[in-house]
């Protein structure tokens, strides 16, 4: 147990310290996060019970840990492999963020396009509400145009009827009967 980790030492005590507050959800969960602290670290209960007695018994035993040439040839392999995490998370947020901006140029480009897309079909509908008042009204004026062109070659047609009976009654005058010529047919 000579070589503790004070930053473990700090963090075990402010969880423990929360495990004795009276609020009930503070303290288990304070409880959980100590389990899951164990279980990640492989610490049974006897080997923390064992930890706080060494504590309990010579308090400077913690802070030594520092000096261990085993301890930091090893803390310095995990600051490497934190490195290359690190770098690793980097390029992934790195990629995430450029992913996120093209995502963003294309969202307005997409919405550009589609407020464009709506004027067009505004316009469209305004024309085709243009036109369809346009063809009402052509059809509307071509029924009363036909109606008037039946009135007026029915008003040519009787005109036309009356002269032409002048006409054959001015190059054939009728003939008159007599009274006389009319009696033969009343005896």
């Amino acid at each position: 147990m000579s070589d503790i980790d004070p930053k473990e030492l700090k963090i075990l005590s402010d969880i423990l310290a929360l495990v004795l507050e009276d609020q009930p959800g503070q303290s288990t969960t304070a409880l959980e996060a100590l389990r899951n602290r164990a279980k990640r670290n492989a610490t049974t209960g006897g080997a923390l019970k064992n930890l706080f007695q060494t504590i309990a018994e010579d308090p400077e035993k913690a802070k030594p840990a520092r000096a261990s040439k085993t301890r930091t040839s090893s803390r310095a392999s995990a600051n490497k492999g934190q490195a290359d995490m690190s770098d690793t998370y980097r390029a992934q947020l790195q990629e995430l963020r450029n992913n996120i901006v093209s995502m963003d140029r294309k969202l307005r480009t997409a919405t550009a396009q589609n407020e464009t897309l709506k004027s067009e079909l505004y316009l469209t509908l305004q024309a085709r509400a243009e036109m369809q008042a346009q063809m009402a009204q052509i059809q509307s004026f071509g029924q009363y145009q036909r109606r008037m062109t039946i009135v007026i070659a029915t008003i040519a047609g009787l005109l036309a009827g009356i002269a032409g009976t002048q006409l054959f009654h001015a190059f054939f005058p009728p003939h008159i009967n007599t009274a006389a010529e009319n009696a033969r047919y009343l005896y």
